[in-house]
């Protein structure tokens, strides 16, 4: 049943804070990545973005006791990593970083799911969580993407002929998961090529499952 105006309760102000600050979040940490290169204090300022933020919208959204010690579990490891990688990279400290950001990841996208999907009532928090949940989807597939490197340094490569770093692939995911397709960036080997195929499908399905399941929360009589 839909709520009328005079009826529905007006959107929890912290509900709104806390899902709009997350997705804010990701859009900045998508945005300043080029500081784990930069060297200086600039990559431990990212890294510690990085971590907290996840860490942050977890224990915001979710009282969870389990979901609250893996995100601070996988935060802190993540943090760990990201520094050893900056600081004194190696092969070993560049997979911990792909390992312990796929863990990160998929912490806080178990909690944005529940939140997005289990709502019966669409209200401007849960449009804010769905939106970050999406950003969040491009960035664990570019840390996938990175361990398939780790594996198979020959599995991506660049058409200008520069060098395919983490960076690079999340910028590649992101072009992937809404299907622009530029073609700077190339998957060359099978696993690659799999992966790239299905986060388009991911994004694409996404889109089309989310759509459904708010124009449902619209509908009379709908669960």
């Amino acid at each position: 049943m839909i709520a009328s105006a005079d009826d529905r309760p007006m959107p929890a102000l912290s509900e709104v804070a806390k899902t709009g600050a997350l997705m804010a979040a990701v859009i900045v940490h998508n945005l300043i990545y080029p500081l784990s290169t930069w060297g200086g204090v600039w990559p431990a300022l990212f890294y510690g973005f990085y971590a907290g933020m996840f860490w942050a919208g977890i224990w915001a959204l979710t009282a969870d006791r389990a979901m609250r010690f893996l995100a601070t579990l996988t935060s802190l490891a993540v943090f760990a990593a990201g520094i050893v990688n900056s600081y004194s990279p190696s092969s070993a400290a560049a997979l911990a970083v792909y390992l312990t950001s796929i863990a990160h990841h998929l912490v806080i996208l178990i909690v944005l799911t529940r939140y997005t999907f289990t709502r019966r009532e669409v209200f401007t928090e849960v449009i804010l969580a769905a939106t970050a949940l999406y950003l969040i989807l491009g960035s664990i597939f570019a840390a996938i993407y990175g361990l398939i490197f780790w594996f198979d340094p020959s599995a991506f490569t660049s058409a200008t002929g520069g060098e395919v770093g983490w960076q690079q692939l999340l910028y590649y995911s992101y072009v992937t998961l809404t299907t622009l397709g530029y073609g700077d960036v190339l998957p060359v080997g099978h696993v690659a090529q799999s992966m790239a195929a299905f986060e388009a499908i991911a994004g694409t399905l996404y889109t089309v499952l989310l759509l459904s399941r708010l124009v449902g929360m619209h509908t009379p009589g709908s669960a």
